[in-house]
């Protein structure tokens, strides 16, 4: 029992009230990644349907002679809606900033619905692409939106936790996607990808009533000197009444820490890279580039036809497998964040994926060929089963670790002043790294003349980047375990070297140094708490039992 005990994350003895409804609230949020893994999953599928590449052929045909859209058109249909997100992760901050981080995710589901109706609607290529553009505008948003949500109203003990299920939703997304066109792509007319993109209307609908409902969280309402409000929505997260001491000193710290930062001036883009916040948005920026370029993303957008070409004759049937893979692997993931920490997961995490990724490129090799038409040769089908489980073993190292801990990452080191626009520029450059790997992957596998055929061999170049992950790590994720994001950014400020920041603890409240700003006079200790933190300590084990009723 006391192995479990060990084992398990618990609420901390000083954390006043509940912590379910601000669970549950940053559970539903994630949702919103089923909108972003469905929509990424969906067009793996429907490239490889026989009724989609004959109602939009333009008369291009494949090595067998059959109707088919171009490298380039293919290209174009999956690195465009990449394109979309980078835009709407750049345009994040306008909506978050001036309506609200709530209202802002409703807006962006709009968006998006507007662009699953084009896409549904399209018989051909324009019309297709357009929809396409529009859908990953709302997923850009979203993208950005949801950890941005999460981080601002979950509890530091298990915000890792929290922000993570977004990625879980997003393998959540893919593996419906994976089952739903498995569903349809033998049918011989529209519906074969009218009804998986159709479903995404669900997605958006769901989530759109729900954030009718749900508070807007507390640090935006602090930042628009909204402080009854403020106190009103940490309280229904707590379960909590507004006036109640915790609540109050909760908002008396985010609220000092605001008006630290406002002090020094206002933030623009340009602020997120000067002075100490430049270190902090080249990690985020760097942080999500090595996602994607760890090759996740080749599997779930062209899976299908690299197994396909493998030698497999259901290759529908892989990609359903790799998806349940991908959801199943992110669970322990979630738990793992805030039980062992950010670094140790993302470094054992890259060295995983290293390895995976070079056996993988080495069997795909040495046990594949092609004849003289660029259809590929299987030399040892036994072989190229060892392969796709080895690409199984890369997804768990990439599900559990960097999946999730991107956006943890992201959505905790930066201040409230400089948040909303640091996490929209580190999630348009995972959404710009997504575009250009979508958009050259046709270029660099297919065969024909002007393009590099490197078919298997793709997968050095991910072991490369993932062999750059493991130094990146070493040398610039801090350990932010445990922390509020207020004192996350005092970690930055005290501490120069990620290396160091494991064994980091605050010393002083920005209530603390306000005062000392000011010339006011601290207690002799500046650990001593302040008479309202005395009278929540004193009222949290009541508190905590009221709150389990």
């Amino acid at each position: 029992m006391s192995g479990l005990r060990k084992l398990s994350l618990k609420k901390p003895h000083e954390e006043a009230g509940a912590t379910w409804p601000a669970i549950a609230v940053g559970a539903f949020v994630a949702f919103g990644g089923v909108l972003f893994g469905y929509d990424t999953g969906t067009i793996s599928g429907i490239l490889a349907m026989d009724y989609w590449k004959g109602l939009f052929s333009t008369g291009y045909k494949d090595s067998k002679g059959l109707p088919d859209v171009s490298p380039s058109q293919s290209s174009a249909i999956v690195s465009i809606l990449s394109a979309g997100t980078f835009f709407g992760a750049l345009a994040s901050p306008l909506l978050a900033d001036n309506i609200g981080r709530r209202l802002a995710l409703v807006a962006s589901s709009l968006v998006f619905i507007l662009g699953v109706i084009f896409q549904t609607a399209a018989t051909s290529l324009p019309l297709f692409l357009a929809g396409r553009f529009f859908a990953g505008f709302g997923v850009g948003l979203i993208s950005a939106l949801i950890p941005l949500y999460q981080s601002e109203t979950a509890p530091k003990w298990i915000r890792g936790a929290i922000v993570g299920a977004y990625q879980f939703a997003i393998t959540i997304g893919l593996l419906l996607a994976a089952v739903v066109d498995n569903g349809t792509h033998e049918r011989n007319d529209t519906g074969s990808y009218r009804i998986p993109i159709a479903i995404q209307f669900a997605w958006a609908i769901v989530l759109i009533g729900g954030m009718l409902v749900l508070p807007e969280t507390p640090r935006y309402l602090i930042k628009r000197d909204r402080m009854d409000k403020a106190a009103a929505a940490l309280g229904k997260l707590r379960r909590l009444p507004p006036d109640h001491p915790a609540i109050q000193g909760e908002l008396s710290e985010i609220k000092a820490n605001h008006e630290f930062e406002m002090a020094i001036g206002t933030a623009s883009y340009l602020d997120c890279f000067r002075g100490g916040m430049l270190k902090r948005q080249l990690t985020g920026m760097g942080l999500q580039a090595l996602q994607q370029l760890t090759g996740i993303n080749f599997i779930f957008y062209y899976g299908t036809q690299y197994f396909l070409n493998s030698g497999f004759s259901q290759p529908f049937v892989i990609q359903m497998i790799t998806s349940s893979i991908n959801v199943a692997s992110t669970i322990p993931g979630l738990y793992a964040i805030d039980k062992w920490g950010r670094r140790p997961m993302l470094f054992w995490g890259a060295i995983g994926m290293c390895v995976s990724q070079f056996i993988v490129a080495m069997i795909g090799t040495l046990t594949t060929g092609q004849d003289s038409q660029g259809n590929i040769l299987v030399y040892n089908l036994p072989a190229q089963k060892a392969a796709i489980a080895f690409v199984c073993i890369y997804i768990f190292f990439f599900a559990s670790t960097w999946g999730p801990l991107a956006w943890v990452v992201t959505g905790e080191i930066f201040p409230l002043k400089h948040r909303a626009r640091g996490l929209s520029i580190t999630t348009a450059t995972n959404w710009l790294l997504n575009w250009a790997i979508a958009y050259s992957t046709p270029y660099l596998v297919n065969y024909g003349d002007g393009y590099a055929n490197l078919q298997s061999k793709i997968f050095f170049v991910w072991f490369a980047c993932c062999f750059l992950c493991i130094s990146f790590v070493y040398f610039f994720i801090y350990e932010t375990k445990g922390l509020t994001l207020e004192e996350i950014d005092e970690l930055y400020t005290e501490v120069s070297s990620a290396r160091k920041s494991t064994h980091w603890e605050p010393t002083i409240t920005f209530k603390q140094r306000e005062s000392e700003a000011h010339g006011g006079v601290l207690s002799k200790n500046s650990h001593d708490h302040t008479h309202e933190e005395h009278q929540a300590e004193k009222r949290v084990e009541e508190d905590n039992a009221a709150a389990q009723v």
